[in-house]
C-alpha cells in the first residue's frame, strides 16, 4: 500500500496525500503546490506520505 500511496505521490500528488491524510490541511497545502506546477506537489507528497510513514513506525515502536 505504502508504495502505491508513493506511485500516486509522483503521478498524481494529491491523490496519494489523501489517501494518506484524508481531508486535511496538508491535502490543501499540496493542492495549491500542484496547481503551481507538478514538480512542487510531487515533492511535497512524496515528503509528506514519507513522514506519514516514519511517525507511524515511531509510534508502533512504543
Amino acid at each position: 500500500m505504502n508504495l502505491l500511496r508513493l506511485v500516486l505521490a509522483i503521478v498524481l500528488p494529491p491523490v496519494g496525500v489523501f489517501l494518506t491524510y484524508g481531508v486535511s490541511t496538508t491535502l490543501l497545502i499540496n493542492i495549491v503546490l500542484t496547481l503551481l506546477g507538478w514538480l512542487p506537489g510531487s515533492i511535497h507528497a512524496v515528503w509528506a506520505i514519507a513522514k506519514h510513514s516514519e511517525m507511524a513506525r515511531r509510534q508502533e515502536n512504543f
